[in-house]
């Protein structure tokens, strides 16, 4: 058989895993949220709250959305036009068209300029959120944050192209399946490393002093059977007033972050609400399941990607030879920028139901509904939420339930359990 036959076997393989992957550990059945007691929840909220978070989104809408059609624009022009093969061959130049220099310095160039125009947008939607008192960073600090972001981007990206690049040299009939082995194993080792080595450029951690709270906090995890090494506080305070917190690690590594923010605004019983939904997560064992699909799903995108960016028309319109080539890193783009649109609602959708389990979890563990709607209003109170969003806004990006879909799970497990 051919490569591409095998390809095309060994995507099919990939994407009967993902299917069996995802039936398997997504949660299918959600925790009843009954449309009369999301209403009557949103009617509970104060009306003056509601429309400051309807507007705060109303005013972040255009922008997040013109960014997403730039940002698709921008990948489509370089990627199916010779535009994005003729930067990456005048960035290689310098370097006597090195193919290393095309592969990691090239493919660099093609994401930081779709980076460059879509910062308006990002600064847009800072001066938005200042402006409506979220953030409590000036232009300095989150000019910073985001020359962090872009050097911990190009790092890790610079690894991945040179190692992708190597590979399409080294086997160019056969790169694809070492790419997904690599994909995959990329996907997992991230998800392991980053919450240790990347977390601490953006904030800083410091354990939380002994008293009731931490107490309760490590008693919690212990009766979910959730081995926690520490619970943290991040000083989130010196870029956002949002309140938040999440269990982060793996095994000796895993430790509840607490926000400085949620300390200061939300009573130690709604604390521990938000707490025991992030111990959900990991009693659910959510970032491992999300691990496995994501490195399924990486390496059914790498073998994809051959397939199709093999196809003649593609290859001419974006005016390359071959889709290994690091002149046709545009094109890889543009695919997986059209590919990522597409499955977005899918990919929302399913990171709901997950949320919702938590939520569930965190109502059983704790046995207290009232602190849990409690922390539902503060949360959309601080974070500005719109608690009841457009459906079709909800169906398109929500990853989470609505703040009045969560009150209504609350209320239906008060009945439930009889409170």
């Amino acid at each position: 058989m051919t490569p591409r036959t095998w390809a095309g076997l060994t995507l099919a393989a990939l994407v009967v895993l993902l299917v069996a992957a995802t039936v398997l550990l997504v949660p299918w059945h959600r925790p009843p949220a009954p449309r009369t007691d999301q209403l009557a929840a949103l009617g509970e909220l104060p009306p003056a709250e509601v429309a400051r978070g309807r507007a705060f989104h109303a005013a972040l809408r255009p922008g997040g959305y013109a960014a997403l059609a730039v940002g698709l624009l921008v990948a489509l022009l370089l990627g199916v036009t010779p535009l994005g093969a003729k930067l990456v061959g005048l960035v290689g130049r310098p370097f006597n068209d090195h193919w290393i220099a095309q592969a990691v310095l090239g493919g660099l160039a093609v994401v930081l300029v779709a980076e460059l125009l879509v910062l308006p947008f990002a600064a847009w939607r800072h001066a938005v959120v200042a402006r409506y008192g979220l953030s409590t960073q000036g232009w300095g600090g989150w000019t910073a944050d985001l020359l962090k972001s872009y050097a911990v981007s190009a790092v890790i990206g610079a690894v991945a192209l040179l190692g992708f690049y190597t590979v399409t040299r080294l086997a160019p009939r056969w790169w694809w399946a070492i790419g997904a082995v690599g994909a995959a194993a990329l996907v997992t080792l991230l998800s392991f490393v980053l919450p240790v080595l990347v977390e601490p450029i953006f904030n800083r951690f410091t354990p939380m002093e002994p008293g009731p709270l931490r107490t309760e906090l490590m008693a919690l995890a212990d009766a979910d059977g959730v081995p926690v090494r520490d619970v943290l506080v991040a000083d989130a305070s010196r870029r956002t007033r949002a309140v938040n917190a999440y269990v982060s690690g793996f095994g000796p590594t895993r430790r509840v972050v607490v926000y400085d923010t949620l300390l200061r605004e939300a009573a130690p019983a709604e604390v521990a609400s938000v707490v025991a939904h992030e111990l959900g997560h990991a009693k659910e064992r959510d970032v491992l399941s999300g691990t496995l699909t994501g490195a399924l799903g990486a390496a059914a995108a790498v073998v994809a990607l051959y397939l199709i960016g093999s196809s003649a028309p593609l290859l001419r319109a974006a005016g390359v030879d071959s889709v290994a080539e690091p002149r046709a890193f545009p094109l890889l783009v543009a695919l997986v920028s059209v590919a990522g649109l597409l499955a977005g609602p899918g990919q929302a959708w399913i990171s709901r139901q997950v949320e919702a389990r938590a939520d569930a979890h965190a109502l059983a563990l704790t046995g207290d509904p009232a602190a849990f709607e409690a922390m539902q209003r503060r949360l959309s109170s601080l974070n500005l939420a719109d608690p009841d969003p457009p459906r079709w806004e909800y169906l398109w990006s929500a990853s989470h339930p609505s703040t009045v879909e969560r009150m209504a799970a609350a209320r239906a497990y008060a009945r439930g359990a009889g409170g």
